[in-house]
């Protein structure tokens, strides 16, 4: 999807789909350090919970959706794009 907004000249498109890509990874790694995806114990005064009680099979998609957030960030177009939105938005 994000190559589809690059080749369309869609720069909002192409910056959301990046983020997208990033929630991606912030959420999977939540749940491949925390069971469930809970940091905190809402019944116990918001104590951390243990980290590294997550599944492994979230670590791996963690990989995966980091590897295409910053596979996106990289491309070149979309950096030029990024730049020049910068420029003409402030």
């Amino acid at each position: 999807m994000f190559y589809k907004y690059i080749e369309a000249n869609d720069f909002v498109g192409a910056d959301m789909a990046r983020k997208y890509l990033q929630m991606g990874y912030t959420r999977a790694r939540r749940y491949a350090n925390y069971k469930g995806g809970k940091k905190y114990d809402k019944e116990h005064d918001y104590k951390a919970l243990e980290r590294g009680t997550g599944s492994e099979e979230k670590a791996k998609s963690a990989e995966i959706f980091y590897k295409a957030y910053k596979s996106a960030e990289a491309n070149p177009i979309y950096a030029s794009m990024k730049k020049d939105w910068k420029k003409l938005k402030g």
